[in-house]
């Protein structure tokens, strides 16, 4: 699915696996970068869908963790393992990551086990920049729904464009999830004024009325 000429969702339940988050990819100029990874259960789908977009796998240089949950990460490794890409989580869920923790990564609601998985980039603070071909990426500290969730920002065909994925929770004490900064996260969201929301499990919402609609509900 084309979201604009340089962000495609390749990835999530319809896609590649019933278990998987939206994944979608970035490209510019020859480089690419996924946001996402699912579970892992539909990988070889993942791959051929990155390819249908018009991006060799090879050429994907990031692999953006939104958040340490088992739907988003589990899939992380073979990603890796298959584009040759880096990892880049926020610290305070990489440790997660890296402990291969079932029960705040979530996979045990799968009927799963979280393996270790090296992060190769630790974000820390509330922004850091990365680039992706022309595209400058924004990688934003969002916690709330998980203590190092983040959200991705870029702008393509003059839109700015939100990757938020879990905007809307869900909000469990296993999950380590804070209440107060998902409000404020969400407050932070609406600040950007986003034109396009790259939700993780609603879809794709365009106009900035209704990114801000679809976020305000969760307020």
């Amino acid at each position: 699915m084309k979201i604009t000429s340089h962000v495609y969702l390749v990835g999530g339940a319809g896609q590649t696996d019933p278990a998987d988050a939206a994944i979608y990819l970035m490209i510019s100029d020859g480089a690419a970068a996924l946001v996402d990874a699912g579970t892992g259960g539909g990988a070889e789908r993942l791959m051929k869908n990155i390819q249908k977009a018009g991006a060799d796998p090879r050429a994907v240089r990031y692999l953006f963790l939104t958040h340490c949950h088992y739907d988003h990460t589990g899939g992380a490794e073979r990603v890796r393992r298959d584009t040759g890409c880096e990892i880049v989580a926020h610290e305070l869920d990489a440790v997660f990551l890296e402990e291969g923790d079932s029960e705040v990564t979530a996979a045990s609601w799968y009927r799963a086990w979280m393996e270790p998985l090296k992060v190769d980039i630790t974000v820390s603070g509330a922004k850091q920049l990365f680039t992706v071909g022309s595209l400058e990426v924004a990688f934003y500290h969002a916690p709330g729904h998980s203590p190092g969730s983040s959200i991705l920002t870029v702008r393509s065909d003059g839109k700015l464009v939100l990757f938020g994925q879990d905007v809307h929770g869900p909000l469990n004490d296993s999950l380590r999830s804070v209440r107060e900064d998902y409000v404020r996260s969400l407050e932070f969201m609406l600040s950007l004024e986003a034109d396009i929301l790259c939700e993780g499990h609603f879809g794709v919402y365009v106009g900035r009325e209704k990114v801000r609609d679809f976020i305000e509900s969760f307020l």
